[in-house]
Order: structure tokens, then C-alpha cells, then sequence
């Protein structure tokens, strides 16, 4: 029995180590506000706003690049888009 005790501990110090690593990973997905200067209002981007986003690049035929990389003017046409969509 103590072998198995041995073993269970072993597996969750291996798991409280690497959960931050593997974790780790999703923190390029966190989500941050932004600034829609077209309405004066703030939006949170997030995993839903970067859907409606994907689906704005692929309506539009635009190549995929990062929201925050993108001209005033694109950004501008997508929160135009964006606040009419339902």
C-alpha cells in the first residue's frame, strides 16, 4: 500500500508542477478591453468577440491578422459590422 501512496503523491506533485505550463498556454487567449473610437464605448475581447472577428475576416475576404494589428480604419468597419450583428 505504501507503494501506492508513494505513486498517487507522485503523480499530483507532477500535476501541481506543470498544471501552471500547460496553463500557461492559454494565457495568449486571455481576454482585454479595447476602445471602439467609431461609438465611444469600450468592448471586452474575448473568446466570443474573436469569433464574431473570424467570422468579420471571412465575410469580408480579409486575410487573418490580430485585431490590435490592424489599421484604424479596419477596426473602425468591424465595430460597424459588429454592433449590427444580432
Amino acid at each position: 500500500m505504501a507503494r501506492g501512496h508513494k505513486c498517487g503523491a507522485s503523480i499530483l506533485l507532477a500535476s501541481v508542477l506543470f498544471a501552471p505550463v500547460i496553463l500557461g498556454g492559454c494565457s495568449a487567449h486571455a481576454s482585454y478591453r479595447t476602445y471602439d473610437a467609431g461609438y465611444g464605448d469600450y468592448h471586452v475581447w474575448d473568446a466570443g468577440e474573436n469569433g464574431y472577428y473570424t467570422r468579420w475576416e471571412v465575410e469580408t475576404h480579409r486575410d487573418h491578422r490580430d485585431f490590435r494589428r490592424r489599421k484604424a480604419d479596419e477596426q473602425k468597419e468591424y465595430w460597424s459590422w459588429r454592433h449590427n450583428q444580432h
